[in-house]
């Protein structure tokens, strides 16, 4: 849960517009700011529309709408029921804290070593080679030994993987297609690289998904891209590491009554 409640912070880190003073229109005497209508349009463009008159003309069509509909619910009173005002709290809470951890995102320093390093990192992590591995997993380590046995008995993979309970590969003959090393998980991971072409495991693998049987079925050399290919994206993953650094931080900082 902790995890997926960070995961919603970082993606809370926008591009901020830049903000018009002026109005856009007016609503039954009040002022709609041109500063509401910069942030659509922001949002619009982020999503691969193109500024044009026409999108300019929904957008003051979509404040105009929101405008009277919440003049219709204020002048029954809805702003001032408890639940709507806890939404409209953590609305503008929300809105702040992603400008704020945009903010800190923008002035984090990161050098042209700081992203080598992580390059480098990043293709330990991966490794020189993908692997073309197919798996069966079932429940429990006494399945995995009884389908070992089988295999050893002569009996195909192909068919034993019809009782695997994974979903996505049982019906493939429990391949898994190309992948590195980093694209499983550890215990997987670390069986299957020991194995040689052809070869499947022979003591079962266990993981957090279950008990696995572990073929190799295929090797091939992965090269990396040149560092200047990738650098946005290893700058923006450092970025948004820094930003989780920080809010776990705060929080071990945190006075918490």
């Amino acid at each position: 849960m902790k995890r997926a409640l960070l995961s919603l912070s970082l993606l809370a880190i926008f591009s901020a517009p830049a903000l018009a003073a002026g109005p856009v229109t007016k609503v039954n005497g009040k002022i709609i700011p041109a500063n509401r209508a910069e942030v659509l349009i922001a949002n619009q463009i982020a999503q691969g529309q193109a500024k044009t008159p026409e999108l300019e003309a929904a957008v003051k069509e979509e404040l105009v709408r929101r405008e009277v509909l919440a003049q219709a619910a204020a002048k029954q009173g809805i702003d001032k029921k408890p639940d709507v005002q806890a939404q409209l709290d953590l609305a503008r809470q929300g809105v702040m804290i992603g400008a704020y951890l945009n903010e800190y995102a923008r002035n984090v320093k990161i050098s042209d070593a700081d992203v080598q390093k992580e390059y480098d990192v990043i293709n330990a992590a991966v490794g020189k080679n993908e692997y073309k591995a197919r798996h069966i997993l079932v429940e429990s380590e006494g399945e995995a030994k009884d389908i070992i046995a089988k295999l050893k008995g002569g009996a195909k993979f192909d068919d034993l993987a019809k009782a695997s309970k994974d979903p996505g590969s049982k019906d493939r003959g429990g391949e898994l297609g190309w992948g590195n090393k980093a694209s499983y998980v550890q215990p997987f991971s670390e069986a299957m690289t020991k194995l040689n072409k052809g070869q499947y495991t022979e003591a079962p693998v266990q993981s957090q998904f279950g008990w696995h049987v572990i073929q190799l079925d295929d090797t091939r050399e992965l090269k990396a891209p040149p560092i200047d290919e990738v650098k946005p994206q290893i700058v923006q993953r450092m970025r948004q590491m820094a930003v989780e650094k920080h809010i776990l931080d705060l929080r071990a900082k945190a006075k918490v009554e």
